[in-house]
C-alpha cells in the first residue's frame, strides 16, 4: 500500500463536501452514503482531508 495514498473511513457521512474541493474529481459517492477515493485518479493534494469536516478521510 501506498503510504501517501488516502482512504475514507466509515466516519464518513456522504456530505460531499470532499467531491467539491477535490481538483480532479477523485472522490465519488452517493449522498448519505460513504464516498470512495479513486487512487488511480488521486494526486494526494490532501484538500480532501482539509475540506472533511468529519475526520473521515485519512492518509495511509
Amino acid at each position: 500500500m501506498d503510504l501517501l495514498s488516502y482512504k475514507i473511513t466509515d466516519s464518513c457521512v456522504g456530505c460531499a463536501i470532499c467531491t467539491t474541493k477535490c481538483p480532479v474529481k477523485a472522490i465519488s459517492g452517493q449522498r448519505r452514503h460513504r464516498h470512495e477515493i479513486d487512487a488511480s485518479k488521486c494526486i494526494k493534494c490532501g484538500a480532501c482531508t482539509i475540506s472533511c469536516k468529519f475526520r473521515a478521510i485519512v492518509r495511509g
